[in-house]
């Protein structure tokens, strides 16, 4: 099991050979995302077109929806690294999903989450 984060999807998306033979070699069995990479993903969308292939692509992941314990875990991150770190909003709500369910978190901006304890990274 991975977590996609949104940058691998909009590599994807592009048709990043190089990330796709990445995937290729985990051989990952069941890909999720958090619901805040799919809102993340569908605002990137440039045109109502390009609105319908995303949600068409995001049909193809198992979208995790943010519960409780995922808003507390994020929030106690935030407080954690907001001054030494600077973290995103999305990137801690990303990341206390894949913590919480301790499923590892496929990202291209490792130096977004490295500092964050219990998450692993692929």
């Amino acid at each position: 099991m991975v977590i996609f984060d949104t940058n691998i999807l909009i590599e994807i998306y592009r048709g990043n050979e190089s990330i796709k033979k990445e995937i290729y070699t985990h051989n990952f069995e069941n890909v999720d995302i958090s619901d805040i990479t799919a809102a993340e993903f569908l605002i990137g969308a440039r045109d109502k077109k390009e609105l319908v292939l995303i949600k068409r692509a995001l049909n193809f992941y198992n979208s995790i929806p943010i519960n409780t314990s995922i808003s507390e875990l994020a929030v106690q991150l935030c407080e954690k690294f907001t001054l030494s770190h600077k973290p995103s909003i999305p990137d801690l709500l990303i990341a206390a999903t894949s913590i919480h369910y301790k499923i590892p978190l496929f990202t291209l901006n490792k130096k977004d989450f490295v500092y964050l304890p219990n998450l692993t990274l692929i």
